[in-house]
């Protein structure tokens, strides 16, 4: 078993609602055995109002939550990550820095619920569905038994739970 909590990093263009929904699930749900990170590849600079609220509304913390660069977990000194998880389709396709360590990595997209137009319930009700959709996969994630699995198997079921 390690020694150390699994660090996950979970990239999105703007980093400010779906990478700071699963940043915030993982943390929640890992108990303790995780440590989640988010960033984003062109960051926002802000939370989006509808994630805090979301996640306030689950009574999940919001402290420490912060749109950022993905470049702070490629600098010297970054936590060394074991996991990384797209959760756009943009992030998915552009050039990722080298992650130190060399973690696993898995496309799990989800529908961008800050891109929805409309009045504030269309809205709260995308980022509803993106937090369900989230939450699944993390649930599922947490519950992988990741010290029996070689690296082929974990790869492939961590790409599965994206398909889910």
């Amino acid at each position: 078993m390690n020694e150390r909590p699994l660090n996950v990093l979970f990239l999105c263009t703007g980093n400010s609602a779906r990478s700071i929904l699963a940043e915030a699930l993982l943390n929640a749900h890992g108990q303790g055995r995780f440590r989640a990170f988010s960033a984003g590849s062109h960051p926002t600079g802000q939370v989006n109002p509808f994630a805090l609220e979301l996640l306030k509304k689950n009574r999940l913390p919001v402290e420490g939550l912060r749109s950022k660069s993905w470049d702070e977990f490629a600098r010297p000194g970054a936590p060394e990550l074991d996991f990384v998880f797209t959760v756009c389709d943009n992030a998915a396709g552009e050039v990722c820095p080298i992650w130190p360590g060399q973690p696993m990595t898995a496309h799990w997209g989800v529908p961008d619920p800050a891109a929805v137009q409309g009045d504030d319930e269309a809205k709260r009700k995308a980022f509803f569905l993106a937090f369900t959709q989230l939450q699944n996969r993390i649930l599922l994630f947490v519950n992988l038994p990741l010290a029996k699995l070689d690296k082929l198997a974990l790869k492939a079921r961590l790409d599965e739970i994206g398909r889910s």
